[in-house]
């Protein structure tokens, strides 16, 4: 897989550099200040970038979010030194496959990289058919998901970052359900569940103008039916429980995890 590299240190540039080679990974490019980046992708067009939070020019997160909106199927490895509370929940809600705090081992990074590459791949099979057959077939969770016998469960994916709508949406088409509708924001999500009526809806708790939590009691009144999963970064005991109290089944946490997701929604079908 190609990989551009974007780190304002050059050791950490050259030890990432050698180690991915090391992998079997196409290290395309290598930048030091974040100005570049969206340039380098057109230029490079990685599969994956490995991208520093504090950079000179632009900063991470910045990035992260245009890196999101405009190549929705690149993915993003953040990385990070800072201990600012919060970051791996931001950097998880804008986008990023995957998170690594330095400093990391050579290990945590191979780990982390190829959990990316497993998602992606378990999201988009006809992109790589040799990786398909190679690996375990997904047990199909849509026999016990819909309530009418032999009707295909459907589900309504709401988050406002293109990448996780396009992941989630490979995903549940992999395991038998059918994506009937996306919303950008809560608003849109309110809309589509009273449209589509769908077996389980996806709802992302950061979103502009109407957020996932303020959006869950106007969806469940609007299709009592559904099964409403919130999608977050944050998995703090306050956001969890007051999803709960609204009507949420469960949760999804980001960076999202094929067999997390997989195994949720078996648990959700078969109570």
């Amino acid at each position: 897989m190609r990989v551009l590299i974007v780190d304002d240190n050059a050791s950490m540039r050259d030890l990432l550099t050698a180690l991915l080679s090391s992998q079997g990974y196409e290290v395309v490019g290598a930048l030091e200040d974040g100005n570049g980046v969206i340039d380098a992708i057109r230029t490079l067009a990685p599969e994956i970038v490995c991208l520093d939070y504090l950079l000179p020019g632009r900063d991470g997160l910045d990035i992260l979010s245009e890196i999101n909106s405009l190549f929705p199927q690149i993915d993003v490895l953040f990385i990070s030194a800072s201990e600012a509370p919060g970051l791996e929940t931001k950097a998880a809600d804008a986008g990023a496959a995957g998170f690594l705090r330095k400093p990391f081992g050579q290990k945590q990074v191979i780990d982390e990289l190829q959990q990316v590459r497993e998602t992606r791949r378990r999201a988009s099979p006809e992109n790589q058919p040799e990786a398909a057959v190679n690996s375990p077939a997904p047990q199909p969770v849509a026999e016990k998901a819909s309530k009418t016998p032999g009707r295909q469960p459907t589900a309504v994916i709401a988050d406002d970052n293109s990448s996780i709508r396009l992941l989630l949406k490979g995903l549940l088409t992999e395991l038998g359900l059918q994506v009937v509708g996306q919303a950008a924001n809560g608003e849109e999500a309110i809309r589509a569940a009273t449209n589509y009526q769908p077996t389980v809806l996806f709802l992302d708790v950061n979103m502009p103008i109407l957020g996932g939590l303020e959006a869950l009691p106007r969806i469940v009144a609007a299709s009592p039916k559904t099964s409403v999963v919130m999608v977050t970064g944050d998995t703090s005991r306050t956001i969890v429980q007051q999803a709960a109290g609204l009507g949420a089944r469960g949760y999804v946490v980001k960076p999202i995890r094929p067999a997390y997701v997989e195994k949720f929604l078996k648990q959700l079908f078969n109570a």
